[in-house]
C-alpha cells in the first residue's frame, strides 16, 4: 500500500514536470511571435516562460527545477541549430532566474494568495525586477563572450533582455496565482459588471494602443476599475490584455509608437507595461487586504457579542423578584 502510495506521488509530479515543461516550451514560442531586434540581438517585449516558471515554483516547490530547464534547454534548441556551450548558458541563467526569485520570496514570507500589500511589493521588486537581473546577465553576457555583441552594445540589450523577462513575471505570474481560487461563479455573482469590465477594457485598450491621439492614460480608469470591483482576479487578465494588445501595436508600429526607432518602441512598451502591472498588482493587494481586515473585525465582533450575551446573568427560572414580600396575613 505504502509503495503503491508513492508510485502515484511520483506519477503525479512526473506528469507535473512534463505539464510545466510543455507550457514553458509553448509560452516561449508565443513569445517569439512578437520579437524585436535590439543591437543585432533577438528579445521579446514580454517573456511569458519567466512569469510560468516562478508560478510554477511558488505552487510546486523546487522539485520541479528540472521541468524549467528542459522547458529552457528546448526553447533555446527551437532558436538555435543545435545545443551549444553558448545556448547551454542561456538556458542555464534562465534556469536559475526564477529559483533565485523564489527563494527570495520564500526568505520574505511570501504568500502566493497576494492578499497583503507586502506580498504585492516583493513580488514586484524580488520576484521580477530583482530576480531577472540573473538571467539578462547570463543571456547577454554570452553574446558578448561569443563575439556575437560588442561591449558597447551590452547595455541596451541587457535592458531589453532584463524587461522581457521582468514583464513576464508581472504580467503571467499573478494570473496563475490567482487560478487556484477560481470557482465556478453563482447566478447572483456580477456577470453584467464583468461582462461590461471586460468589454471595456478591450474597446479603452484597442483606442490607447492604436489611435494616434495618444491615449494611453484610459487604460488606467479601468484598471483601477477592475482591482477596486474584482481584486486581483480583474486586474491581473486586464492587465494581461492590455500588455499584449500594446505589443501587439508596438511590433506594428501605429497609434503612440508609430515613427519611433526599435529601442524607442521598446524603452515605452517597457515603461507601460510596468506601469500597467504595478497599478494591476499593487492596488489589488491593497484592496484584498482591506477587505480581510475588514472581514477579521466584522467576526471579532460577532465573536465578542456571542461571548456578552454568554456571560450575561440570566432571570432564574420562576421569573425577576419583586423584592421581599411581607409574611403577615
Amino acid at each position: 500500500m505504502i509503495r503503491s502510495e508513492k508510485t502515484r506521488r511520483r506519477a503525479v509530479l512526473v506528469l507535473q514536470m512534463l505539464g510545466i515543461t510543455a507550457a514553458y516550451y509553448a509560452s516561449g514560442r508565443l513569445g517569439l511571435l512578437r520579437q524585436v531586434e535590439v543591437e543585432s540581438s533577438v528579445v521579446t517585449p514580454l517573456w511569458p516562460p519567466s512569469g510560468i516558471a516562478v508560478a510554477s515554483l511558488l505552487y510546486l516547490g523546487l522539485r520541479i527545477w528540472p521541468a524549467i530547464a528542459l522547458g529552457a534547454l528546448l526553447t533555446v534548441l527551437s532558436m538555435s541549430d543545435g545545443l551549444t556551450f553558448w545556448g547551454l548558458a542561456v538556458a542555464t541563467g534562465s534556469t536559475v532566474a526564477p529559483v533565485c526569485s523564489y527563494l527570495a520570496l520564500r526568505t520574505v514570507g511570501f504568500r502566493k494568495e497576494l492578499a497583503r500589500l507586502s506580498d504585492g511589493v516583493a513580488l514586484v521588486f524580488l520576484g521580477a525586477l530583482g530576480g531577472m537581473v540573473i538571467s539578462a546577465t547570463a543571456g547577454t553576457g554570452v553574446q558578448v563572450l561569443s563575439g556575437g555583441l560588442s561591449l558597447a552594445q551590452f547595455w541596451p540589450v541587457w535592458s531589453a533582455w532584463w524587461a522581457g523577462d521582468a514583464m513576464g513575471v508581472l504580467m503571467v505570474t499573478p494570473l496563475l496565482l490567482v487560478l487556484h481560487k477560481v470557482r465556478m461563479p453563482r447566478l447572483d455573482d456580477r456577470w453584467a459588471e464583468a461582462l461590461a469590465l471586460a468589454v471595456v477594457a478591450a474597446a479603452a485598450t484597442a483606442v490607447a494602443t492604436r489611435s494616434s491621439l495618444s491615449m494611453i492614460y484610459l487604460l488606467f480608469p479601468v484598471l483601477v476599475w477592475a482591482a477596486l470591483r474584482f481584486q486581483l482576479a480583474g486586474s491581473a487578465p486586464c492587465s494581461l490584455l492590455m500588455s499584449v494588445m500594446a505589443i501587439i501595436a508596438g511590433t506594428d508600429g501605429v497609434g503612440p509608437f508609430a515613427d519611433h526607432s526599435v529601442l524607442e518602441v521598446m524603452l515605452n512598451l517597457c515603461v507601460l507595461n510596468g506601469c500597467v502591472a504595478l497599478t494591476a498588482l499593487l492596488l489589488a493587494a491593497i484592496v484584498t487586504e482591506h477587505n480581510n481586515i475588514r472581514y477579521e473585525t466584522e467576526l471579532a465582533c460577532e465573536e465578542l457579542a456571542a461571548l456578552v450575551e454568554e456571560l450575561s446573568p440570566r432571570p432564574s427560572a420562576g421569573g425577576w423578584s419583586d423584592g421581599p414580600r411581607s409574611g403577615r396575613g
